[in-house]
C-alpha cells in the first residue's frame, strides 16, 4: 500500500526533514507514527498525499511514484486518501453536514447519493444531531470527530491522522482511537502519527519510530530491495 525507499526531504536551506526513510505498509495494517515534534511524522504524511516531493528516493502509494503524477492523475491519488489535520481545517462559514458534503461534491458523487453517506458518517462519530450546526459550536473532541467523518466519508481505502488527539485529554483521545480501530477492522489502511507514546502502547498496533529526520524502528514489514524495484 505505501512503500518509502531510501526518501530524504532537504529544504532550500539545507535542512534535512526526512534522511533516508525506508519502510513499508501492507495494505488493510494499521501502524503508529511516533516521535517527537519536530521528529519528521508531518513530513512523511505530506509526501504520500503529495503536498511535499521528495528531494532523494521514492515514495510509492498502491505501487505508484506519487511524484511522478502529473496535475490531472494527482485528485485521484487524493480522493483515495482520508487525510485527518491536526488543526482539524474545517470550514465554519458551513454546517456540520455541509463540512462533510464538500468532500463528496469535490469528488464527484451524484448528488443523490451525498445526504444519506454524509448521515452515516456523522453517525458513525456520533455528531447526527449537531449536523445542523456550526462547527464553531463544538468541542475540540467533537471538531476531531467531525473531521474524521469528513476524511472518510468517500471510504478511502487510506486514512492517515497528523496528531489527531495532540490537544485532546486522554479519555477524548481513547475515543478517537476507537474510530481509527472501527476503520482498520473494516479493511482501512491506517497510519497515525502521534507523540503520545502512552496512549498508541495502549493499542496493539506496530509502530514506526522517528527522531530528527531518521526512522530508529520499523514494524516487521521493512521494505526490500525487490519490493523497490
Amino acid at each position: 500500500m505505501i512503500q518509502f525507499h531510501n526518501v530524504t526531504l532537504r529544504y532550500p536551506t539545507g535542512h534535512e526533514a526526512l534522511k533516508r526513510v525506508s519502510f513499508r505498509l501492507p495494505r488493510g495494517s494499521f501502524h503508529f507514527l511516533t516521535g517527537h515534534s519536530g521528529a519528521g511524522k508531518s513530513s512523511v504524511l505530506r509526501l504520500i498525499y503529495r503536498a511535499a516531493f521528495p528531494s532523494e528516493g521514492s515514495v510509492l502509494v498502491d505501487g505508484r511514484d506519487v511524484a511522478r503524477l502529473t496535475r490531472g492523475q494527482l485528485p485521484a491519488l487524493r480522493r483515495g486518501i482520508g487525510v485527518i489535520f491536526q488543526d482539524f481545517k474545517l470550514l465554519y462559514d458551513r454546517s456540520v453536514f455541509d463540512n462533510v458534503a464538500l468532500a463528496m461534491e469535490v469528488a464527484g458523487h451524484e448528488p443523490a447519493r451525498i445526504p444519506g453517506q454524509v448521515r452515516r458518517a456523522l453517525q458513525n462519530v456520533g455528531l447526527l444531531e449537531r449536523m445542523h450546526q456550526n462547527p464553531i459550536t463544538l468541542s475540540g473532541g467533537e471538531q476531531q470527530r467531525l473531521a474524521i467523518a469528513r476524511a472518510t466519508v468517500n471510504r478511502p481505502p487510506l486514512v492517515i491522522a497528523d496528531e489527531p488527539t495532540g490537544n485532546l485529554d486522554k479519555e477524548i483521545g481513547r475515543h478517537i482511537m476507537a474510530l481509527f480501530e472501527g476503520l482498520h477492522r473494516q479493511g482501512t489502511t491506517v497510519l497515525v502519527a502521534t507523540h503520545d507514546l502512552d496512549l498508541a502502547a495502549e493499542l496493539a498496533h506496530p509502530r514506526l519510530d522517528m527522531r530528527d529526520g531518521a526512522l530508529l524502528h520499523t514494524a516487521p514489514q521493512p521494505i526490500s530491495d525487490e519490493d523497490a524495484a
